[in-house]
């Protein structure tokens, strides 16, 4: 988590928002893919820090399927990121901070509990949330204090 939230901070200095992930290899311990949240410099709205680091593991390992990896992620999933994580077949997905307004893993559609998911990771929320949230937050404040200037 610690490698996301780095991740999430070089966002943060690219203007997007900070979000990071990391897909590791659980049975090693390498990081096998970092990925930033891009959107807006990527001009692709697709370009979430969950997509950036999955196609990175993916390219990396010749291989679509991530079945036995972890990825790593400072904020909850949306529903397309959660989609790629399924398609993925990520075995664990391990986020930080909650999203009560756009995350679809314990909130929203709960993406994994739909009778209609194919495959379903472990899920384990929570990790180092406090700073994931704080670096959230202090960036939302941040931009908003521009904004009145």
């Amino acid at each position: 988590m610690r490698i996301a939230l780095q991740a999430a901070q070089d966002a943060a200095a690219r203007g997007e928002t900070p979000v990071g992930a990391v897909v590791v290899d659980p049975a090693t311990g390498e990081v096998v893919s970092i990925g930033a949240n891009g959107p807006i410099g990527a001009h692709d709205p697709t370009a979430h820090a969950e997509i950036v680091a999955l196609r990175a593991a993916a390219a990396r390992l010749g291989n679509y399927r991530l079945t036995d990896l972890t990825l790593v992620v400072t904020l909850e999933p949306c529903a397309m990121c959660a989609g790629a994580i399924s398609h993925a077949r990520i075995g664990r997905l391990v986020f930080g901070a909650e999203d009560p307004k756009g995350g679809a893993v314990v909130h929203g559609p709960k993406f994994f509990d739909q009778p209609t998911c194919h495959w379903r990771p472990q899920v384990v929320g929570g990790v180092l949330a406090a700073e994931s949230s704080a670096l959230l937050k202090g960036f939302f404040q941040a931009r908003r204090k521009k904004t009145k200037d």
